[in-house]
């Protein structure tokens, strides 16, 4: 597991400033902790403040995206498996539970009930997609 000095309340604030959406208080402590999370394989399970930001603003405002997915307003990307599938807390309405992102069939699934239980979960599962 791959750990780095925290982001700094700038950087979260930026994100909440850039999105117009509060981070959950987790995320927000976690961010102030360390500023992502790569587990040992490399992947990472919670992305930079930088990159959680960039991503948002990314999913929300490509042409592509929009005419393939559902919005992604409502989303708070903060992490991926390495292939693809993105995972999210809902911010409208805001909630504390950890969903996924399938890109391939744009579901929305509840994986787990809030983030220190994904943590555990992503951490803990030796690489494979442990959400399915």
């Amino acid at each position: 597991m791959q750990l780095s000095e925290g982001a700094g309340g700038e950087a979260v604030r930026a994100i909440e400033g850039g999105l117009g959406q509060s981070l959950p208080a987790s995320l927000s402590a976690l961010l102030l902790e360390t500023d992502g999370i790569e587990d040992e394989f490399g992947t990472e399970v919670i992305w930079t403040a930088e990159k959680i930001l960039a991503e948002n603003l990314a999913f929300r405002s490509d042409e592509q995206y929009r005419a393939l997915y559902m919005p992604f307003d409502s989303m708070l990307f903060f992490g991926d498996n390495g292939g693809g599938d993105q995972f999210a807390f809902v911010r409208t309405p805001e909630r504390e539970e950890v969903f996924v992102w399938d890109h391939e069939t744009d579901s929305r699934n509840l994986i787990s009930p809030d983030l220190e239980s994904y943590l555990r979960s992503a951490l803990g599962s030796a690489g494979e997609d442990w959400y399915r």
